[in-house]
């Protein structure tokens, strides 16, 4: 255990007057050992299909849930189905866009009428262009997390949420989608922030009414990269 975790523990301890039993240690030690070996949860058995059945069940979920999604075959295909997008919603040709090397490397050059500026959500900010860790096929929910390539306020502050995801990161369960981040980070390691997006932001507060963008993004939509790009839905 690190040592900033076992001063928290000691002043929790502190606060509810108890000291270093044998019982409390003991309990410790269990709770360190269940949290080491990530055991699974129950995993709905929807989601265990063929691979191009698994993509396409968080195809399903994610326009159930009033996303929107462009398959295109390649990366080099993006700028374009972006471009696309934004002249169908009638959207401003402005991105913000995460600083990821994923993303700067596609060819923008090939949409010369598409303004791309990179960093942080600003409050001038129309639309947002990120990429996912992983897209989870049994609710067809984006995991994407914190970091220098991925500022979280381009996450919320847009009201237009783009998300860029390699079909070869659509999971089968949110498990799956914490393998992969331990995977990239390390074991014991983690990023700051790890949000799940599924859908537009919503609320039902105002006379049970659904309103969407109340938190966040009123748009989401999704471009799927190297699946079959047959099927395409919007």
């Amino acid at each position: 255990m690190s040592e900033a975790r076992e001063q928290v523990l000691g002043a929790v301890r502190r606060s509810l007057r108890r000291g270093d039993t044998a019982e409390t240690l003991a309990a410790a030690s269990a709770a360190t050992g269940r949290i080491a070996e990530h055991r699974r949860n129950l995993i709905p058995a929807r989601a265990d299909l063929p691979r191009a059945e698994q993509i396409a069940l968080f195809e399903t979920w994610a326009v159930q849930q009033a996303a929107s999604v462009a398959r295109v075959p390649d990366a080099a295909a993006v700028p374009g189905a972006l471009a696309a997008f934004l002249k169908a919603e009638n959207l401003p040709a402005e991105i913000r866009m995460a600083p990821d090397p994923e993303l700067e490397a596609l060819p923008w050059r090939d949409q010369p009428m598409l303004t791309v500026t990179k960093g942080p959500a600003r409050e001038s900010d129309a639309v947002s262009l990120t990429g996912a860790l992983a897209g989870i096929a049994e609710t067809g929910t984006l995991m994407l997390h914190s970091g220098p390539a991925g500022p979280t306020s381009l996450n919320f502050l847009p009201e237009t949420h783009v998300i860029v995801l390699p079909a070869e990161r659509v999971v089968a369960s949110y498990e799956d989608g914490w393998d992969m981040l331990r995977a990239r980070f390390g074991e014991g390691f983690l990023p700051r922030t790890v949000n799940f997006i599924t859908g537009p932001s919503r609320t039902g507060d105002i006379e049970q009414t659904i309103q969407l963008g109340a938190h966040g993004p009123r748009r989401l939509h999704i471009i799927l990269v190297g699946a079959d790009a047959e099927g395409e839905r919007g």
